[in-house]
């Protein structure tokens, strides 16, 4: 892959990043002057929450009301999805036993007012709250993420079966798709200007602390991304073909892995993960439908992230994890990842939907700390996302093929 390739895939992220720490630095020294500026990041998070509510509805709507029947099979389908979401939730458990072991923030953030703190929904509570709201004018809201989901989804089911007569609708809502990424892109383009002021009003505010629990938390991260490479990944690629599995798996996975870090995108590693899954003797018809679905499904580090980063605001607000959360933080993870990931600004959605569910009396502070740790941890995360597909269409291809598929693949 060419240095300048590379270079231009993370040149915003290293931007924001930069933008981040020059902001950090600027409100160590200067405290002052940076509740002066804190203004500029107010600017940036509102206009996301503006667009968050027509973004989500356009977007899911659109994506369900487009869908055709393609005349895949049913079976691959799936086995791949239910291997999608198994692994995300194992993804999870890990994760969240880790972070139980070691907190990313060992003490919360000074000049936060305690009673302030919610308490999140209870599992009842996010049942009803995931079907409902009083009325429509309730969807309108940014804390109601969860309901408009589900109303975006059914709305997208009744204009794709609505035929003929749903067709004016549905190019309406690939319309205004195309525009609300727009809109992103340009509010996208202020980010760092935002990030500079929100890190300086943060650690004017919070003290110096918050660099080291950030500091903490890549520490969780980025080693466990490369041992569950090393770990999971050869279970998967034994249940999938055996201990020869395991060997293939590690003759071809280099350069998908390479490709993933180079792109910082799934989408980006299909055509490396197609030459890997061809090369490796997996049928044709899985690994059309499985390394496609896991560029926008498949996302294990991303489940790794949104444990982190639940993990990582209760320890700010000094709310205790407990096992008691288990439940909801890895259906959260998994829906987040699994379920949203492949809608278009899926990331941010997932940040709301944690907001609303674990911090909704703190959205402005937890919003753009999600969206922190989810650009300092997205390298790692993706190659365990863009590579873990191939690595699943193995398991894929030992349902479908049976468990001998390998042997005959390198037979013929």
């Amino acid at each position: 892959m060419k240095a300048k390739s590379v270079a231009q895939n993370y040149f915003f992220l290293t931007i924001l990043i930069l933008a981040m720490i020059l902001g950090a630095v600027v409100g160590y020294m200067f405290p002052e002057f940076s509740g002066n500026i804190a203004f500029l990041g107010t600017i940036f998070i509102r206009l996301m929450f503006c667009i968050v509510v027509p973004m989500v509805f356009a977007s899911i709507s659109n994506a369900i009301a487009s869908t055709k029947n393609l005349g895949r099979s049913g079976k691959i389908m799936g086995v791949t999805v239910v291997t999608f979401v198994i692994t995300g939730a194992v993804a999870a458990l890990i994760y969240f036993a880790l972070v139980i072991i070691f907190p990313p923030v060992l003490n919360a953030w000074t000049n936060i007012a305690h009673e302030e703190i919610g308490n999140h929904a209870t599992i009842t509570q996010m049942i009803v709250n995931f079907f409902t709201v009083e009325d429509f004018v309730g969807l309108l809201s940014r804390r109601a993420m969860l309901p408009l989901i589900v109303f975006s989804i059914l709305f997208g089911f009744s204009v794709n079966l609505s035929g003929a007569a749903g067709e004016p609708v549905k190019k309406f809502l690939e319309s205004l798709t195309a525009v609300m990424l727009k809109f992103v892109n340009i509010v996208t383009y202020y980010a760092p200007i935002a990030f500079f002021a929100i890190f300086a009003d943060l650690v004017a505010t919070y003290g110096p602390q918050i660099s080291a629990d950030y500091a903490r938390a890549l520490l969780l991260y980025y080693p466990v991304c490369f041992i569950y490479i090393f770990t999971a990944f050869p279970i998967m690629a034994w249940i999938g073909a055996g201990s020869e599995g395991v060997r293939e798996m590690f003759r071809h996975i280099t350069k998908p892995a390479v490709v993933s870090l180079g792109t910082c995108s799934s989408v980006a590693t299909i055509p490396t993960n197609m030459e890997a899954a061809a090369e490796t003797g997996i049928s044709r018809d899985v690994s059309d439908i499985v390394l496609p679905l896991g560029a926008t499904m498949h996302m294990d580090g991303s489940c790794f992230s949104c444990v982190l980063k639940i993990a990582f605001v209760m320890g700010v607000l000094g709310q205790p994890l407990t096992v008691a959360d288990l439940p909801m933080i890895v259906l959260v993870a998994v829906f987040s990842a699994v379920g949203m990931s492949g809608v278009p600004g899926g990331g941010y959605i997932g940040e709301y939907i944690i907001c609303a569910l674990f911090f909704p009396n703190h959205m402005e502070l937890a919003f753009p700390i999600l969206v922190a740790i989810g650009n300092l941890v997205d390298p790692p995360a993706t190659m365990i996302n863009a590579a873990g597909d191939y690595v699943v269409s193995f398991i894929v291809s030992r349902f479908v093929d049976g468990k001998d598929w390998l042997t005959k693949a390198k037979a013929a």
